[in-house]
């Protein structure tokens, strides 16, 4: 599956590539952009991460009729931390525009994408996004790939959240020197998801550091336990946007946390 990705995202980076050419690239965004870091580090509190994503490999299409800003003012009043917004646009039916419409609630915004070069850093940075998401298993085999889109991030103002997927891919990330780690409980390849990821790699994490539990985390109770275990924030989509009452249920993790 991680192939597919990448080879979704290859008409994109040329189109950026003719506009880098062209100078015709949009212009840095010149407002504020929230720090994700501060949302994620409150005393005694997990932040929640409500995601935007309309669909996904393994579900289809989960709920293609919510707006954005919509949504985005849903998660303002259920005091989630931040919003991590999908703008994948083949297989999670997204788009960049989406981090525009969601600007308004003022949360800290994480574009969550495939992010191979480093143009569509420079994209993210036209938007209002505080940060972005570099996978590491994308680039495993190209470490200095991922330095410089790390390098590119932080000189751009981004934020960079790096997601591990096992012990390998976090001494990686700790090579190219993250301080936001987002445990990925999915494995991108067979789209399996298993809590165990998490309950194993936070043993590793280090106290200056920030981490993130992301997928498969639908209730109070397994907030409260990636509480427990040490995490910073849990990152929570699905059951946001495929329940009937997401501002419920995201009032029912953010009291978990």
């Amino acid at each position: 599956m991680l192939n597919r990705f990448k080879v979704a995202k290859q008409a994109e980076i040329e189109k950026l590539k003719e506009q880098h050419r062209a100078g015709t690239l949009p212009e840095i965004f010149p407002g504020r952009r929230p720090s994700l870091a501060k949302a994620l580090s409150p005393p005694g509190q997990v932040a929640i991460i409500a995601e935007y994503k309309p669909a996904s490999p393994s579900r289809g299409v989960i709920n293609p009729d919510v707006s954005p800003a919509e949504l985005a003012a849903v998660f303002k009043r259920g005091k989630a931390g931040a919003v991590s917004v999908l703008t994948e646009e083949r297989y999670f039916q997204s788009s960049l525009a989406c981090l525009g419409e969601m600007q308004a609630a003022g949360l800290p915004l994480l574009r969550k994408d495939f992010i191979l070069d480093p143009l569509q850093v420079r994209q993210t940075a036209a938007t209002p996004a505080s940060a972005l998401l570099l996978i590491v298993r994308l680039l495993k085999e190209q470490p200095e790939v991922l330095a410089g889109l790390y390098l590119e991030s932080a000189k751009l103002g981004l934020e960079a959240v790096v997601e591990v997927f096992d012990r390998q891919d976090l001494e990686l990330a700790r090579r190219i020197g993250a301080g936001i780690i987002q445990v990925n409980n999915r494995d991108l390849n067979a789209l399996e998801v298993d809590l165990e990821t998490s309950r194993e790699l936070i043993r590793q994490k280090h106290k200056d550091e920030l981490w993130i539990s992301a997928s498969g985390i639908s209730q109070g109770e397994q907030v409260r336990e990636m509480a427990g275990l040490g995490f910073n924030a849990c990152l929570v989509g699905t059951s946001l946007m495929a329940g009937r009452d997401p501002l419920g249920k995201l009032q029912e993790l953010t009291a978990a946390g």
